[in-house]
């Protein structure tokens, strides 16, 4: 997608609250990624959400609203002593592909499941790494396939 093609390009992240300490700098890294691709700040729009399992139902809701070509979805969820790891990541995972099957608006995962603090860490960190980076630029690359079709 040419820069002048990403000014009209409107994209929304839906963000967990749950650890911020990761999933706030993959928003500023989704962000950044964003407008420095061309697409201008004013085409974004952030949706906070409690937690990862919220993640979903609120990308549902915004696609379903209209107004966006395509959605980054961000979260964390850090695997601990019982099976809950298990039943949220693939809820969450299986809920994002549904809403964006259903809305026929694309969403990118930028959801980390870790096995530990460290590995969520090293994944947010700023860099080209940053995982919030990488789904904003698929978030973009869908949304110029879905513009095009």
């Amino acid at each position: 997608m040419a820069d002048h093609a990403r000014r009209g390009v409107r994209i929304a992240l839906v963000v967990s609250r749950y650890n911020e300490f990761v999933t706030d700098p993959l928003r500023d890294a989704a962000l950044e990624t964003l407008v420095e691709a061309g697409v201008p700040r004013e085409n974004v729009r952030v949706h906070a959400v409690p937690g990862a399992y919220e993640i979903p139902q609120a990308a549902a809701a915004v696609a379903s609203a209209g107004g966006v070509d395509a959605l980054v979805c961000i979260g964390c969820v850090i695997r601990g002593a019982t099976p809950h790891f298990e039943y949220i990541s693939s809820a969450v995972a299986h809920g994002v592909t549904t809403a964006s099957i259903r809305t026929g608006v694309p969403m990118a995962f930028g959801v980390l499941t870790t096995n530990s603090v460290e590995e969520a860490l090293e994944r947010s960190a700023p860099g080209p790494a940053n995982k919030g980076r990488e789904a904003a630029l698929a978030a973009l690359e869908m949304a110029a396939l879905f513009r095009s079709l």
